[in-house]
């Protein structure tokens, strides 16, 4: 075998040494491996060179690879593609397999770099660490053209071993700098006795060094310091807790902050969480807790058993006296109102009070006696009784038209109370609308009084009682008007109910006169017991208030009804007569002064009188349902109210009708008797009364009452000027069929008006008579001072000189009345 090889050792050398004699191209060498790849003769891979005229095998590459690394310990790829003379493409990717194959290599941004470079890069930054004792990975970093995490990576695993120093945020310190640094933080750790935020204290650090090492000292991390702080601690060198990793409580001040919380709760039974939030305890429920389990947490204060305790015995005797007590006052002052309410809800005789109804809490702090509630309620309720007296200027608001109804139909007065109580729910109380002048039969319930030959033709201004209505009429639209109206008065009434009780304000001022030791302890601060204990008795009182007033109105019930009946009355004459009066102010439309003057004449007389007949008795009214006092003759005495009273009585009445009153009495000093007549016939609706209109079949009857009245005035009257203005109405009585009504001003006009309705005698009786009355008045007005004796004289002929011719006035008209 070995005789075989050096055969064809020697046959092999003789090949190669043997000069050929054909010599191939470069072309045919290349077809040459080309065939030969195919034929598979040549079976591994061969690459080309840069300048394309060599093949290389990638084991060569990959071999001339590995020697270069070891000759420079760091070499890029580029500069390896430059050396082997091979594209960067296949060093590129047998740099792959040669990191690969020895772990002593890597591959970092393009380089391959060995260990051993780092191991002398390591040694020579040791160097120069020794030198200046600290030293920044970032300009290590720069230096070697490599990143910071790099340069990190490659230190760690050397440092203690190639590199003699430590590592921290980003920089390189020598032990014996790491030794000094240490000593700074341990002082400063050991010299602190309150909790501190150890940022603070690593920036005072950082300047004191950079202060030190002047220009040519580094910054250090405040991360150094907490390095160097957590192994101090761990080591047990400073005593103390670490909190979120930079607040630094030392064991020193937990130590004090315990015995200062100890002293004060084992001498007050109580601490307040605000002082132990000023001693530095985060939590001071959850530290209480753990440190006396048997103490009871407040919102505010934290206390012994021995607190509820004390104020329990002193709340027990409070309630058998049938007294009341503040717990804050027995309390200590940093007691809020919740901590007084929550320990009140912990003593058992406040639990069993509370249990037996014997006890009410108010305003979080008060324990009040039921007893002590019930004495101040029964004076309270007393007080009632001048509550509806002096409160009369708020009447109790009602629909007046429902006690109009229940009067006029007759209700009982069970029946009464209920429409006090349900107000006007029911609809009884609703308007109807006026339907014309039509004539219709039948009976109206709002009659009495006038005269019955008229009484089946008269018609009335519209109603608020359905039950007055006619049969027969259309009622379709008396609905609708009726559903609006009653909402309005439910409205209204519902507002005008809050004016009708006694409101917080009240039942606070009553409950500090009845209860002195409110104001002397001063407690009048009305959020902490007046308004809620005010809150309790109110709902009480009115309910007391309410039976009370339902009461009353059920004892002047029939005197309500009687009232309403008196007043339907008069109403229904006067206002009769006034629209009787009213007609014969149309013979003067064309002369507008004594137009005037006719009407501010009926305005005073028979206007006011109407309305203050209507004003005085809806007062009466309003005051008997407030219960109030009212003599009984004041319902059938003639009034005369000034304009100050009217105005005063119409501001005292609520809602709309108080707007009507005013509306009405504002028209009654006004120039129309028109304007009047329409506001009249607004209160008298709004007050839920009737009104009879004027048709001509009533006219003739009063014309002819009133004629009847005249003459047996006029037969019987011995004062000659007062006869003058009888005969003038008894004149256009029997010429023009007017009631009128004329003053002293306007007689000389009415007289002249008579002048082509009379024969010359009869006019000339009736003037001269006029003028010797204005003859004697006149006298009579200028009779003063010295011809006060003269002038009586002359007053005493003039007046016989009219008696004389009184019979024959008197003749003209009273002939005529009874022909």
């Amino acid at each position: 075998m070995d005789d075989e090889l050096l055969e064809l050792q020697r046959q092999f050398e003789s090949a190669q040494q043997a000069k050929s004699s054909i010599r191939l191209s470069e072309r045919n060498v290349v077809e040459l491996v080309q065939k030969l790849h195919e034929l598979h003769i040549i079976d591994f891979d061969l690459l080309h060179t840069v300048s394309g005229k060599e093949y290389i095998t990638p084991e060569q590459l990959r071999h001339e690879m590995v020697v270069e690394i070891k000759k420079l310990g760091r070499v890029s790829l580029i500069d390896l593609a430059d050396t082997t003379g091979v594209d960067l493409y296949y060093v590129e990717s047998q740099a792959q397999h040669v990191v690969s194959d020895d772990p002593g290599l890597m591959l970092f941004q393009g380089e391959i770099i060995s260990q051993s470079y780092w191991d002398s890069m390591a040694e020579e930054i040791n160097d120069r660490l020794q030198e200046c004792s600290q030293i920044a990975l970032a300009e290590i970093a720069t230096q070697l053209n490599v990143g910071s995490e790099m340069v990190t990576s490659v230190l760690e695993p050397r440092l203690g071993t190639l590199v003699k120093g430590r590592l921290e945020g980003g920089q390189l310190y020598t032990p014996a700098y790491v030794a000094r640094v240490s000593a700074m933080v341990r002082g400063s750790a050991r010299g602190i006795t309150v909790p501190t935020n150890l940022s603070a204290l690593w920036s005072s650090l950082q300047q004191q060094l950079h202060e030190m090492d002047g220009a040519s000292g580094v910054a250090i991390d405040g991360s150094f310091f907490q390095s160097l702080f957590n192994g101090i601690v761990k080591e047990g060198e400073v005593l103390g807790s670490l909190r979120a990793g930079v607040h630094w409580t030392p064991n020193v001040f937990a130590i004090a902050q315990k015995e200062c919380v100890d002293s004060f709760f084992s001498q007050n039974s109580f601490i307040s969480y605000e002082n132990l939030n000023k001693l530095g305890i985060s939590q001071p429920v959850q530290f209480l807790q753990s440190r006396y389990p048997e103490g009871v947490p407040l919102v505010s204060v934290f206390v012994h058993p021995s607190m509820i305790e004390m104020l329990d015995a002193a709340t027990e005797d409070a309630l058998e006296r049938g007294s009341w007590i503040d717990s804050l006052s027995v309390l200590p002052a940093s007691f809020g109102p919740q901590d007084a309410f929550k320990i009140m809800s912990l003593c058992p005789s406040v639990q069993l009070a509370l249990k037996s109804n014997k006890a009410l809490i108010f305003g979080e702090s008060y324990v009040f006696s039921n007893g002590f509630v019930k004495v101040v309620y029964d004076q309270m309720e007393k007080e009632l009784e001048h509550f509806s007296v002096s409160g009369s200027s708020g009447i109790i608001p009602s629909d007046d038209s429902q006690f109009v109804n229940a009067a006029k139909a007759g209700h009982d007065s069970n029946r009464s109370i209920e429409s006090f109580d349900a107000g006007s729910e029911s609809g009884n109380s609703k308007q109807a609308v006026e339907k014309g002048p039509k004539k219709r039969k039948g009976k109206s319930a709002g009659n009495a009084g006038a005269p019955e030959s008229v009484s089946d033709n008269q018609e009335y201004v519209p109603t608020k009682s359905k039950k007055n209505q006619r049969k027969g009429k259309d009622t379709s639209s008396l609905q609708v008007s009726d559903s609006k109206t009653g909402a309005k008065k439910e409205s209204v009434r519902a507002k005008e109910d809050n004016l009708s009780i006694p409101s917080e304000e009240w039942v606070m001022q009553k409950i500090l006169m009845l209860v002195p030791d409110f104001e002397e302890q001063g407690v009048d601060d009305p959020k902490t017991i007046l308004r809620p204990l005010a809150n309790h008795l109110r709902p009480m009182l009115i309910n007391s208030l309410k039976a009370r007033r339902k009461a009353v109105f059920t004892e002047n019930a029939d005197r309500i009804k009687r009232l309403l009946d008196n007043l339907q009355r008069k109403l229904d004459e006067s206002f009769l007569n006034l629209q009787l009066y009213e007609r014969a102010l149309d013979l003067f439309e064309d002369d507008q002064s004594t137009s005037v003057i006719l009407h501010r004449h009926l305005l005073r007389t028979a206007a006011a009188s109407i309305l203050d007949t209507l004003l005085h008795n809806l007062d009466i009214h309003n005051k008997l349902k407030n219960g109030i006092e009212v003599e009984e003759a004041q319902n059938s005495e003639s009034v005369s109210l000034s304009p100050g009273e009217r105005t005063a009585i119409a501001k005292s009445f609520l809602g709309s009708l108080s707007n009507k009153a005013l509306a009405v009495v504002d028209a009654l000093e006004g120039k129309r008797v028109e304007t009047f007549m329409d506001a009249f016939r607004e209160i008298v609706e709004e007050s839920g009364l009737l009104l009879k209109k004027l048709d001509k079949k009533l006219e003739r009857t009063l014309l002819h009452s009133y004629r009847k009245d005249l003459t047996s005035q006029v037969s019987a009257e011995t004062d000659p000027v007062s006869l003058l203005a009888k005969v003038v109405s008894l004149l256009y009585i029997q010429v023009h069929h007017k009631a009128l009504q004329a003053p002293g001003r306007a007689i000389s006009v009415a007289v002249s008006r008579l002048k082509d309705k009379l024969d010359d005698s009869a006019y000339k009786i009736l003037t001269d008579y006029q003028t010797a009355t204005v003859t004697l008045l006149a006298l009579i007005s200028a009779a003063t001072g010295d011809e006060e004796d003269c002038s009586s004289d002359r007053i005493l002929s003039r007046r016989e000189l009219l008696e004389n011719q009184m019979p024959a006035l008197k003749g003209l008209v009273l002939s005529a009345s009874q022909s």
